[in-house]
């Protein structure tokens, strides 16, 4: 996958990392490409750790969720750095 499909892939599951954790939600596009690339890069490695796969193509799913769990996690631990979503 290159470079471009990379932040593609990025920015769409920050954003959905985002709409599904909103309670830890920071910034806006800019923030989710962040986010994404984050858990993007996190989910690949783990992947590759865990299940003896990485991110493979633009339209395989395991990179889809790879990716958004990833994404997911570097949010958790947003927010439980920054104490956000405590009430």
């Amino acid at each position: 996958m290159g470079l471009l499909g990379f932040l593609i892939v990025g920015l769409i599951c920050g954003a959905l990392a985002k709409a599904i954790l909103s309670d830890r939600a920071v910034g806006g596009w800019l923030a989710s490409l962040v986010i994404g690339v984050l858990g993007a890069l996190l989910g690949g490695f783990l992947g590759s750790v865990i299940f003896d796969t990485g991110l493979g193509g633009f339209f395989e799913i395991r990179t889809w969720l790879l990716a958004l769990g990833g994404s997911l996690l570097v949010l958790l631990i947003y927010g439980a750095i920054t104490g956000r979503g405590r009430r």
